[in-house]
Parts: structure tokens; C-alpha cells; sequence
């Protein structure tokens, strides 16, 4: 036999052993996995509740069962218990945290894993903060869903009183994150932040206004501030220009925080604007000494820029406006009205356009005397809309004001002679929230509703000064 035939013989012999069936016995007993009912995927728990989920166990003997639990927190230690049920006080933020029930099989080691979520909630997650002025004494009060006000909150909360001569109220939130970073309630000469599902001063952040500087000034006086879209506050204090720092986390306690003022040779007035877009932001103040438009950037911080701009029209001179300004309002973020006040005493609008995210330009568009002199003083409360038109309310009644046509229009609800005490916009802009002594009305500005009444809260304590609302 030669050896090609020796080849595949022994090739045909080794295939044959290989086809010969296996006997072996390989039939695997899986344990019977324990069926879990009564196991949401979402639960709801308020802070400082009983926290309670009894899963029912079917299939395995009870004795050999152990549930543990797990809820995840990132921000620090994990929630960890042990027991046929889950039976806890619930004390984490109002937020959802991943959770995780093992049934863990004693007998045998298996384990066996079931997620689901907690949303953690509290009595203040969804409701109406209002910031009132009552004689003498600043106001913080809460009102719930249906109707009911906790006046004077912060009072009964702390045994204290806020700082006097409140201007504003922020619930402020990271756009960018979704992360709700707190209250703040701003005042003539200070401010107190609070933690937004406790209402209390939150140990993790500076509290009051004064420590939310890296170097607090000797003296505060609040020109004006305003919420950007990161979750700071921004603004006019001592007639300088901070900006809250972003450069960090969102959570860490130095977020937010007031820097160096943006450097440069100038007093601001209160009055300012934003423009915010993806790729800038930027300001426009008023130099209050040298009566002149001053341009402010950001790039990390507020950079003073002056007037380092070009001037594109006559129609006047942004560099020698040779008037005080009363007040400056940006629509559509792009037109802006200043209303200033002349040397004669009366009240000029001034429109222009400004881009001050290159080639730097100031546009002026027009100067005329405004339509209704009386209207416009100290007093007078403003509140500018997208949709071009601007709000304004002095003594007991509220105008609708279109600049294009000077067109000026009582809106419909009555104030019955009761003096407002603040004028707010929606966050949709389609109603506007109006503040008179213990009241708060909300009216329709929807297209053809000239301001018909929509619901009133009542019960606050005092005149409101501002207002936000917690969806």
C-alpha cells in the first residue's frame, strides 16, 4: 500500500471516531430564579417621608431569600439596606437616582437583579416663590399648586428677618445641565441664596450675597442683577460689572461665584442688557459720568471693552449722549430702547441696534421725544417682550407699547386704584404677572387678548416686588 492510500485511510478512520455519538450526560439544572411582583419601575418620595417598597417573592423557599438595596447618589455615598423590605426616611435632593433590588439566593449563591428609579421630591418641587416689601420688612412666601400661600417662609424657617429693600428674586438654573442651582433673593445692599427643595441656607454654597465674592467689597450696593443662562447671577455692583464664574462644575461651591470686577475707568448705571447667543454673550451698559454706551463682553469673565466700537449713523452720538439714563430695555435680542432723561426734563427714546461680537458696531436709529411723558419716572415698571413690544405700568394701570407705531394701549383688567408694585412676563410670554398690595394677577397676552384676566394669588404679605415659579 503506498503512502497516499495509508493517508487516507487513517484520515477515514479518525472521521468515523469522530462521528461516534457521546454518551455523556450534560443536561445543565438551572435553579428556578425566584419571581419578583409588587416591584415599580418609578417611585415617589418626598425628603424627610418614609420611604416604603414591600416586593412580594414567589418560588423559592422565604429562609434562603435576602433583598438588598441600593440607591445610587452621585454626588456622595450610596444608599445601602438590607431587609425583606425597604423601609427608610428619605433625605436625598429632588432628583431621580438609579436604584437597584438583589434578591440573592442563600441557598445556592445566585443572584438576581431588578432596577428601577426615585424620584425625589419635596413640598416645595413644584410651586410659586413671591418676594414682597411689607412694611418695611422684606418677604419671602411660597404658594402650592392649588392656590394655598405660606406667607412669610423664611421668617417662620429661620427666626429671622431678611435684609431690607428687595429688588429681586432668582430661581437659577444651568440651561445647559438642567441642573437647579438655587434662589437667590437680592436686595438694595446684600442677598440671601437658598437651597431650592429645603428652603434653607445650603451649607455647600456661600449664603449671602456679601460671601459670594472671592474678595468680598467693604460696602454693597446692588445696581442691578440679573440670571444668565449658566445658572449665575451677572450684573451692576458698586458701579462695577461681575459675572459669576463658570469655569467649574456646576456643583461645586465656588460656581458662581462674583471675581474681579471687569476691569476698566467707569460707573455704570443700574440699567444694562444681555445679548446671549451659542457662540457669545455680551452687554450693554452706561457709563452713568461720561453719558455714553459702553460695550461689555464675555470671554470666561466680563471684559470692559468701553467704547471700542464703531459708530455706524448720526442719528445721535453713543459716545456723548449727553443725557441720564432712566432705563434700557433689548427685544428680540437685537433691537434696544434706552429712554433717557434730557436737560429740558423730558424723557427721549433712543432706538439702535448694537454687534458687539464682531466687527464691534453701534447702530443708532432714532431719537424722539417719548409719546406719553407722564408715564415714565422711578416708579415705573418695564418688562420688554420678543415679540417687540414693551409693558409698562405706572400707578394703578398697565400699557401695552408698540414702538413701531408709538401705539400705546391700556390692557383690560382693572387695578381698581391699587399702585403696582411689579410687572413680569411669563417664561412663554404669553401671560404677564402683575404685583399689587397682597396680590399677584395673571393676565392673557395672547394675540387679541389685550391682558383679559386669567387668576390672581392672594394672600401675599405686602406689596410684590418679584416673582418665579417652579414647574
Amino acid at each position: 500500500m503506498n503512502i497516499k492510500k495509508l493517508i487516507i485511510l487513517i484520515t477515514g478512520v479518525l472521521s468515523l471516531a469522530a462521528c461516534h455519538k457521546d454518551l455523556g450526560n450534560y443536561d445543565i439544572d438551572m435553579p428556578i430564579a425566584p419571581e419578583v411582583a409588587n416591584l415599580d419601575s418609578v417611585y415617589t418620595a418626598n425628603v424627610g417621608d418614609s420611604l416604603i417598597i414591600k416586593p412580594k417573592i414567589a418560588g423559592v423557599d422565604a429562609a434562603n431569600v435576602e433583598l438588598q438595596w441600593r440607591i445610587s447618589v452621585i454626588e456622595g455615598n450610596d444608599v445601602l439596606y438590607t431587609g425583606p423590605a425597604l423601609r427608610i426616611i428619605f433625605g436625598l435632593q429632588a432628583k431621580r437616582y438609579p436604584a437597584r433590588l438583589t434578591v440573592y439566593n442563600k441557598a445556592n449563591g445566585m443572584k438576581y437583579f431588578h432596577k428601577f428609579y426615585i424620584d425625589g421630591g419635596t413640598e416645595f418641587a413644584k410651586g410659586t416663590t413671591v418676594l414682597s416689601f411689607e412694611n418695611g420688612i422684606t418677604q419671602f412666601s411660597f404658594v402650592k399648586p392649588d392656590g394655598s400661600v405660606q406667607a412669610r417662609l423664611y421668617r417662620a424657617m429661620q427666626g429671622k428677618d431678611l435684609p431690607p429693600n428687595p429688588t429681586n428674586l432668582f430661581l437659577l438654573r444651568n440651561i445647559f445641565t438642567g441642573n437647579l442651582l438655587g434662589y437667590w433673593i437680592i436686595t438694595k445692599n446684600g442677598g440671601i441664596r437658598l437651597e431650592p427643595n429645603t428652603m434653607q441656607e445650603d451649607p455647600k454654597y456661600p449664603n449671602t450675597l456679601k460671601d459670594n465674592f472671592f474678595t468680598s467689597p467693604d460696602h454693597l450696593e446692588v445696581g442691578s442683577l440679573i440670571s444668565h443662562p449658566q445658572g449665575v447671577m451677572m450684573g451692576v455692583v458698586n458701579g462695577k460689572f461681575y459675572g459669576g464664574t463658570t469655569s467649574t462644575w456646576d456643583q461645586a461651591a465656588t460656581y458662581g461665584m462674583f471675581g474681579l470686577p471687569a476691569d476698566g475707568d467707569y460707573e455704570l448705571a443700574p440699567s444694562f442688557v444681555m445679548s446671549f447667543t451659542q457662540s457669545a454673550t455680551y452687554f450693554i451698559g452706561f457709563d452713568r459720568n461720561r453719558k455714553q454706551f459702553v460695550r461689555i463682553n464675555l470671554y470666561g469673565a466680563p471684559v470692559y471693552f468701553g467704547t471700542q466700537y464703531s459708530v455706524t449713523t448720526s442719528v445721535f452720538d453713543p459716545l456723548n449722549v449727553g443725557m441720564d439714563l432712566v432705563h434700557l430695555e433689548q427685544l428680540n435680542n437685537a433691537d434696544c430702547f434706552a429712554y433717557c432723561k434730557g436737560t429740558d426734563d423730558k424723557i427721549y427714546e433712543l432706538k439702535f441696534n448694537v454687534q458687539f461680537n464682531g466687527p464691534f458696531t453701534f447702530t443708532p436709529q432714532h431719537k424722539r421725544l417719548f409719546v406719553r411723558q407722564d408715564l415714565i419716572n422711578e416708579n415705573t415698571k418695564w418688562s420688554g417682550a420678543k415679540n417687540g413690544v414693551i409693558y409698562m405700568a405706572n400707578g394703578s394701570k398697565v400699557y401695552r407699547y408698540n414702538p413701531v407705531n408709538e401705539e400705546l394701549r391700556e390692557l383690560v383688567t382693572s387695578f381698581t386704584g391699587k399702585t403696582i408694585s411689579m410687572l413680569k412676563l411669563s417664561e412663554d410670554e404669553e401671560s404677564l404677572m402683575v404685583g399689587t398690595e397682597e396680590t399677584v394677577t395673571f393676565l392673557n397676552i395672547a394675540t387679541g387678548m389685550n391682558g383679559a384676566f386669567i387668576k390672581k394669588i392672594e394672600g401675599i404679605p405686602g406689596a410684590p416686588v418679584d416673582i418665579a415659579i417652579r414647574k
